[in-house]
């Protein structure tokens, strides 16, 4: 609310209707009341940004209403998946060197083993209170409903560490495919799907009896996978592949590739509460990707930043977040007019973000 529209508001509060006038002192604090609301909408964002970066071992916290990050907190070695639960904020850290593609691993130098962990932040504290051991090489990872079990995929190990949260202790390892990724859960809680990059397969976990019951193929390269609310579909990124691929959900079946076009790279998703729009993030195309899941066509594309990889939405699902690795910094989309209309720093190489509504 502006000074103008304050003052038009009060000067309202002197009446006509029966000739009467407010004393002076109750107009000026109908004003001060009014002016200190508005001042309070703005300076208290609804929500925030919290955005890993791989390369500096830190998050970045964004407030989108401002052009600078609001804080910087450390971390540990090469923060990526990023997911909430329960007031707090799990981060996957591991001490594997960087190995992008191409890269002879056999010049690299040996992983610190003691750096993979699952960050534990506590969002009220906004610090690390605690590291849990997920396996070797955490890179992305699950979180079950009531936030009590946690599913990471160890991409060097080829495997899936399941791990009690409250304990901290590792439940079950099941082994997967070569350089497992993308880590979803279904909206039932029943099944766990896990990529497998070198393999182009997802694997099929039943959380019940904890145990992989089947493995589908997919596509070369498959990143993430997305659900839609009502658990019927899955969507998986098929990076080389320049697609996704639907999964019938319930009978665990690949039904259909959806080509998205030459040269596009396909890399992290988001879906809206209602399920009618999925964003995908397309790496080194630098855009992001609207699919109307009804009609499985593309309605929409819009260039973001450089390498987009992390996506995200606001929790009022106004506006975007992608993180852009090579110019580290994160776009804000306005979803409506699928516009950037702002973009941030965040530390080196962003590489997840989650947008989270303020206690």
């Amino acid at each position: 609310m502006t000074i103008r529209e304050v003052a038009e508001l009060a000067g309202m509060c002197v009446g006509t209707t029966q000739n009467t006038v407010l004393p002076p002192c109750l107009i000026f604090a109908f004003v001060l009341t009014a002016l200190t609301t508005g001042c309070g909408r703005s300076s208290q964002p609804p929500y925030l940004v919290y955005v890993t970066n791989e390369a500096s071992g830190d998050l970045t916290v964004i407030d989108p209403n401002q052009p600078k990050a609001i804080a910087t907190i450390p971390l540990g070695k090469r923060p990526r998946g990023i997911h909430a639960s329960h007031g707090f904020l799990y981060v996957t850290l591991s001490g594997s060197p960087f190995a992008p593609p191409g890269v002879d691993e056999s010049t690299l130098p040996p992983p610190d083993k003691s750096a993979d962990a699952i960050g534990v932040m506590d969002l009220s504290q906004n610090k690390l209170v605690n590291k849990i051991f997920a396996g070797s090489d955490p890179e992305q990872f699950a979180l079950s409903h009531d936030g009590k079990t946690l599913y990471a995929s160890n991409e060097d190990a080829s495997a899936l560490s399941i791990v009690d949260v409250a304990s901290g202790k590792l439940v079950a390892t099941l082994p997967m495919g070569q350089e497992p990724e993308g880590v979803a859960l279904s909206p039932d809680g029943k099944f766990i799907y896990v990529t497998s990059e070198n393999d182009g397969t997802v694997s099929v976990v039943d959380t019940a009896v904890v145990k992989v019951v089947k493995t589908m193929k997919v596509g070369r390269r498959p990143r993430s996978v997305e659900f839609l609310p009502d658990g019927s579909r899955a969507f998986v990124t098929n990076e080389n592949d320049a697609r996704l691929t639907v999964i019938d959900a319930k009978r665990h079946e690949p039904l259909r590739p959806i080509q998205l076009g030459e040269g596009l790279r396909p890399m992290g998703m988001v879906i809206n509460k209602e399920g009618s729009r999925l964003y995908v993030s397309t790496g080194s195309s630098k855009k992001v990707l609207v699919l109307d899941t009804s009609t499985e066509k593309v309605t929409a594309s819009f260039e973001v930043g450089q390498r987009p990889w992390g996506i995200a939405l606001s929790p009022d699902e106004t506006m975007l977040f992608t993180a852009n690795g090579p110019s580290n910094d994160i776009s804000v989309v306005d979803v409506a007019s699928r516009t950037v209309i702002r973009k941030v720093k965040a530390g080196d190489r962003p590489w997840g973000v989650i947008a989270l509504q303020k206690k």
